[in-house]
This record gives C-alpha cells, structure tokens and sequence, in this order.
C-alpha cells in the first residue's frame, strides 16, 4: 500500500484496531499507525495533513 490507498489503508486500520474511535486519533498517532500496518510500503516523508485527513475520514467511513 502507498499513501495515495487511503481507502485500503483505513480498512485494514478498522480490522486491526475496531475498538478505537477514530475521531480520536491525532495526526501523529495515525501516520505511525500507517507506517506500522503489514503491507504498507512507501516513503515516510511523502504524508502530509491532506493525506492523513483523507485515511481518517475512510477510517469513519468504515467504521459507522
């Protein structure tokens, strides 16, 4: 997965995690989240705010 599967991403964020509220998570904590998902290969310094904003809004997506 790259940054630009945001939709991928926050699917396999809701499998590994369904407890969390992902309204709840910072930017931080969630670039980290991203980085440590099996599967995710690309550069760390290719996120931006626009990017996390787009996987935690898939992230809610999913999870209503």
């Amino acid at each position: 997965m790259k940054w630009t599967d945001s939709l991928d991403i926050a699917i396999e964020l809701y499998e590994a995690n369904p407890e969390l509220d992902p309204k709840t998570i910072n930017f931080v904590d969630l670039r980290q989240m991203v980085l440590d998902l099996e599967g995710f290969a690309d550069d760390p310094n290719r996120c931006g705010e626009r990017i996390l904003e787009a996987i935690q809004m898939a992230w809610i997506e999913e999870a209503e």
